[in-house]
């Protein structure tokens, strides 16, 4: 409270030149009425008609009209200031005041209230490190080229040392994890196996490691495992302990593969996993997020997670449509987690090799972050694999350590940067250690490099994006989107689709360079800009103690110590001219001679402007004082910086005063960025004030080096400064079309999370697209909570946060400059905080108290809309077509007619390929509102069949190119009025899909319907299997299931059981059926498990030992006692959860399951055990023993 009188008492304070402030932020003169009344403007009738010609006039982007009245309008209100009498002018200035000092001086006292003005609290600084030579002594001791080996962190270990990075950090000593703390996360039984490792020989070791998949064991693995789980954990103590702000672990082996009780994948124990469960067990982390880069899914983590909403899980990964490790359907983007858990697991797949820094920082920006945003983690931690480098074996990625270090200064802006990185893969010795550098480097507070070619994201990585965006929308309100532009990206716009890409070669590795500065941030403020004010109206908004209050609050609060002040200067005439034409430069000069009479009949000439007899002369300083900040942030004098300047400057143009504003201070000073480095440096200019910067839009509304985006207000073109100039459709001319970019919303109460989603959805995207040199900030405040003029709700943390997303930009150069802002305590707050944020404070957590605006998304969504034929980053879109989009290439297979499309019988004389019939596609359309809690490794062949076709009428070839969609797909979302396609009629598709399958406490799916197919063994379809020419790259169809007599096909593919009758009536009832064929594993490490036949065989006919049901009975192949499936009575289920017997053989179609691995399993071991089921079952031996 202390804090708040005080920021309060200045904003009461009377200058000492005489200006009133009490409440000078509330009133407005006839002068800039325009600008200050805007309220009766948008409730009058008039508004209405220019809402709809402004709507109208966009159509045609290219010659928007001319609204005649809105000029007049303009013009009408400067001539009544002149017609007005003193005493006219006296009462309506009186009445306004009334009006503002009920209806905004209420509204502003609460927004002062709720303002967070505690920035004074002791910000935390630097990174710890964990390294410990104790994690090299473990190694492979049956095969020395095995990848995981110590080499790995000794090439990181060298890399560190080489630029000084040990040295730079708190180091700390790493601790053996004990007992009670991995129990958090796996089971005694598991970690006490572990233990026993220690005293096993090799021939032991390497028996128990082939249990496993792709591990090695060694007498010193147990023990390095402990200490790496324990590092994680010293660095959790360190940073929730506020030891640090930030830390890294570089530790082996991996952990982000180890299960509950299942090695996996090099990895024993789950650091994170660990670390997680830690943080909120010992100091009261609420959620957690987990962030996993590492290009193999992360599955021990998720599935430790997938029912927990407290622990937000998400990986970016290659799938490749689940021919990548670890080849689970639980590791594509349809997988969001179970129960109380869904929504809370993130997958975002990609099916492709190759992907690049953009792809990844697309994937942040359009799914990561925004939910970040609305979940709010206290804690970050992340499975900081580094196999996406380029080069790295396994990954096959093209991302670089430049792209890393971006990813991780984007995380570094969430939980007040509370952040900890612990190691995962990464197996290029060299694109290791450089990655972990940069990542490192970025923790502790060095800018990001620039990118050498950081382009768009793929059309691969657009359509995952997709699909991952449609699977979480239902869960997090961040994500929703306008309904009106997702029809519009279906049906129009640019052809994405069929666009091809362009072509892209990784390129080698670049050697990164990391700036050694004296100083972080410059500031430049001079007291002489004081001198510029209204000498008619005592109750004007643009009073010299903005900027004096601004100033006053960084010297409070320390920050004005810790930047560089830098000497200031008025702008030459030369600088000047670059923006402004040399006859308003020699009018403006002219009124340093002026009389009062004549000063005020030149202000009145523009549209709200006051000019006194220094006006000129502080618009030169405030001008020129920007020039010197940005010679040097461009001499590497200081990364970024500050300038407290006025008068305001956006609104200028190039021959007329605006707005308060004379000179145009961030163009002028763009052009001598220019003009410094000798080239046409590519400039980012973000407008962020309430106004419309028109001024700077049209002096760079013809060049393509200066990317120019504005979000501000615009109420249909009644908002100042009033017409189309800062309508969406404005996007510049000739070679600067599509590089002026309007975020133009229509209404108050704008607030974080609106502008958060435009910086995420739109700024971002195509600023990392556009790959500026150097960034500006027409810092205008005047969106900020308690503003008068604004009527918005952007608090400070949120400009920290709008501060901070800027940085990863141009090497970190980035100036703000102070443009509007008519609350003195708002204006200062939120400077200081952008203050800290260029000073490497992490911005402080941010709560937003509500989803964004549906008429904000609306505006962004009309600009994406519009800027879509210029960025090709905006072009993640929400599609109708899931299964097309998931899908890289589609194979058709010709399938002969059926004899009955009306009956079952008719679709079992198929040639024997096919087994499985689901309920056609009308059905499986209306069933896919509820995703299937399961995960598999398995795989399921889809045949697609159209009722009435022939296969001379099946197309020949139905493939395309990856990247290109096909012209016909079932829409896994599709309503249940729709069929298939023209396209589609007489073909069938043949599509590899991975199905969904049991978590573990769940029962084996549910074998093939009975009673179908009487004359068709499964093992049939199991020889006919390898002679489907399935495409690897197709698209694995989502499997979802429905309560009531609408099921989908039993578990087998994921889904429910179907009886006879339903099957038969989905038959007969609709266009298509659906065919589902599993690809087993060909392996599982619990086949040890399977004991020998008792010798009276099975019997396939037993009823349940439990229920004495005789429907969908499973036999335990450990024990060979026979139980009912999940959805009979799930006696199964019990069986497994109280013996822990982990393999199932299917009475139905003697599928194998294993509980463990959550798949189904073909192998060696089984075939004795199926033989004889056959044998009871079908009167004769499986005609395949292979």
């Amino acid at each position: 409270m202390e804090t708040r009188g005080r920021g309060l008492g200045r904003s009461w304070d009377v200058g000492s030149s005489g200006h009133p402030s009490p409440f000078s932020h509330l009133h407005c003169t006839p002068q800039n009425r325009v600008r200050g009344e805007v309220a009766p403007t948008m409730t009058s009738t008039g508004q209405d008609s220019t809402t709809t010609r402004q709507r109208r006039s966009r159509h045609n982007p290219h010659s928007p009209p001319h609204d005649s009245s809105i000029t007049s309008k303009r013009g009408a209100k400067k001539g009544a200031v002149l017609r007005s009498s003193p005493k006219l002018a006296e009462v309506k200035k009186k009445g306004r005041m009334k009006k503002l000092s009920q209806e905004t001086g209420e509204d502003l006292i609460v927004g002062l209230q709720g303002l967070d003005l505690n920035l004074e609290a002791k910000t935390l600084s630097g990174t710890g490190l964990v390294f410990d030579e104790q994690l090299n002594e473990f190694h492979c001791l049956w095969d020395d080229s095995f990848p995981e080996g110590p080499e790995r962190l000794h090439a990181i270990k060298e890399q560190l040392i080489q630029e000084g990075l040990l040295d730079r950090c708190v180091s700390f000593q790493a601790r053996f994890a004990e007992k009670e703390e991995l129990i958090l996360v796996h089971s005694l039984e598991y970690i006490d196996l572990m233990e026993t490792t220690q005293y096993m020989n090799e021939g032991e070791l390497r028996i128990l490691a082939d249990t496993y998949d792709s591990v090695y064991l060694h007498p010193n693995s147990y023990t390095c495992a402990c200490l790496a789980s324990g590092s994680v954990l010293r660095l959790v103590d360190a940073v929730l302990g506020a030891e640090i702000r930030n830390g890294m672990a570089i530790i082996r082996p991996p952990g982000h593969h180890a299960q509950h009780s299942l090695m996996d994948g090099y990895c024993m124990f789950n650091h994170v996993a660990v670390a997680a469960r830690y943080a909120q067990q010992k100091h009261g982390i609420e959620r957690v997020l987990i962030v996993d880069w590492d290009v193999h899914h992360g599955q021990g983590t998720q599935f430790t997670f997938d029912q927990d909403p407290s622990v937000l899980y998400f990986s970016i990964h290659r799938y490749e449509q689940g021919r990548f490790w670890p080849h689970l359907k639980a590791s594509n983007w349809s997988t969001t987690g179970f129960g109380k858990g869904q929504g809370y697991t993130i997958n975002v797949p990609w099916n492709q090799v190759g992907m690049r820094d953009a792809d990844y920082i697309a994937a942040f920006l359009q799914v990561l972050l925004p939910v970040a945003s609305e979940f709010r983690p206290q804690l970050v931690l992340v499975a900081a694999g580094f196999d996406a480098l380029q080069g790295d074996p396994k990954g096959e990625m093209a991302a670089t350590p430049a792209g890393f270090a971006q990813l991780t200064h984007l995380l570094m802006g969430l939980a007040g940067g509370r952040l900890i990185l612990s190691l995962e893969g990464g197996y290029n010795l060299r694109s290791l250690a450089e990655g972990v550098s940069a990542s490192l480097h970025t923790l502790l507070g060095d800018p990001c490099p620039m990118l050498e070619s950081p382009g768009s994201p793929c059309l691969s990585a657009q359509l995952s994006l997709s699909c991952t965006l449609e699977a979480l929308e239902p869960f997090w309100e961040i994500l929703v989107r306008s309904d009106k532009t997702i029809e519009e990206d279906t049906v129009e716009g640019v052809n994405v689709e069929k666009e091809e890409e362009r072509s892209w070669q990784p390129p080698s590795l670049p050697v990164l360079t990391w700036p050694v500065l004296q100083a972080r941030t410059g500031l430049v403020y001079d007291q002489r800009m004081m001198g510029h004010y209204n000498l008619w109206d005592n109750y004007h908004p643009e009073v010299p103690q903005r900027v004096s209050q601004i100033m006053g609050r960084l010297e409070e609060l320390g920050l004005a110590e810790r930047c560089l002040v830098l000497p200031t200067r008025p702008a030459t005439d030369p600088e000047l001219l670059t923006c402004h034409s040399a006859e308003y430069v020699r009018r403006l000069r002219a009124t340093e001679k002026m009389k009062t009479r004549e000063l005020y009949r030149e202000g009145a000439n523009f549209d709200s402007i006051y000019i006194c007899p220094s006006t000129f002369a502080c618009a030169k300083l405030a001008t020129g004082a920007t020039c010197c900040l940005v010679e040097a942030v461009l001499a590497g004098e200081v990364l970024n910086g500050v300038a407290v300047v006025r008068p305001p400057g956006h609104h200028a143009e190039q021959d007329a005063a605006c707005g308060f504003c004379f000179f145009n201070s961030v163009a002028v000073a763009a052009r001598h960025a220019q003009a410094i480095s000798g080239h046409a440096l590519r400039i980012l200019i973000v407008d962020w004030d309430i106004h419309h910067g028109n001024g700077t839009q049209h002096i760079f509304e013809k060049d393509s080096s200066i990317l120019y985006i504005s979000l501000h207000r615009y109420d249909h073109g009644t908002f100042f400064p009033m017409g189309d100039e800062g309508a969406c459709y404005q996007v510049g001319w000739a070679a600067g079309m599509g590089f002026t970019v309007n975020v133009a919303w229509n209404g108050p109460r704008m607030g974080d999370a609106e502008y958060l989603a435009a910086w995420h959805r739109l700024v971002l995207p195509i600023a990392y697209e556009f790959n500026p040199e150097l960034v500006l900030v027409s810092a205008g405040f005047d969106a900020a909570r308690g503003d008068p003029l604004g009527g918005c709700q952007v608090s400070p943390e949120g400009y920290a946060h709008l501060t901070h997303l800027l940085m990863g930009l141009a090497s970190g150069r980035i100036i703000l400059i102070l443009e509007g802002g008519y609350n003195l305590t708002s204006i200062s707050e939120s400077m200081a905080a952008c203050t800290r944020t260029l000073l490497g404070d992490p911005p402080p957590p941010l709560t937003l108290p509500r989803p964004p605006l549906s008429g904000a998304l609306a505006s962004i969504s009309e600009t994406i809309q519009v800027h879509r034929r210029y960025w090709r980053s905006l072009r993640v879109m929400k599609f109708k077509d899931k299964e097309g989009l998931s899908s890289s290439k589609f194979i058709t297979k010709e399938v002969p007619q059926p004899a009955n499309p009306g009956s079952a019988e008719g679709l079992t004389t198929l040639e024997g390929n096919i087994l499985v019939a689901s309920m056609g596609k009308t059905t499986l359309a209306s069933s896919v509102q509820e995703a299937i809690p399961a995960q598999t490794k398995s795989e399921t062949a889809v045949v697609e069949l159209t009722q009435d076709q022939s296969s001379e009428g099946a197309m020949p070839d139905q493939t395309t190119s990856e990247g290109t969609m096909p012209d016909q797909t079932t829409s896994e979302g599709a309503m249940p009025d729709q069929t298939a396609s023209e396209e589609a009629v007489g073909e069938a598709e043949l599509i590899q899909t991975h199905p969904a399958s049991c978590t573990d406490n769940q029962t084996p799916p549910a074998s093939p319907v009975q009673g179908t197919t009487p004359h068709i063994s499964p093992t049939k379809l199991f020889g006919i299997l390898p002679t489907l020419e399935l495409d690897s790259k197709a698209q694995e169809a989502s499997e979802s299931h429905i309560s009531g007599d609408e099921r989908l096909l039993g578990e087998a593919a994921g889904g429910q059981e179907l009886d006879d009758s339903v099957l038969m009536q989905a038959f007969g009832n609709t266009d298509q059926a659906m065919f589902y064929a599993v690809t087993p594993l060909p392996w599982c490490p619990h086949l040890v498990a399977v004991c020998p036949i008792p010798e009276a065989g099975l019997d396939v006919t037993q009823p349940c030992q439990d229920c004495g049901a005789l429907q969908e009975n499973w036999v335990c192949l450990s024990c060979y006692e026979v139980y009912c499936g999940r959805y009979i009575n799930a006696h199964m289920l019990q069986h497994h959860e109280g013996s822990g017997h982990p393999l199932v053989l299917s009475y139905v179609d003697l599928s194998t399951w294993c509980y463990q691995c959550q798949a189904y399993v073909h192998h060696q071991t089984l075939l004795d055990a199926k033989n004889i089921a056959h044998q009871n079952k079908f009167g004769e031996d499986m005609p395949h023993s292979h």
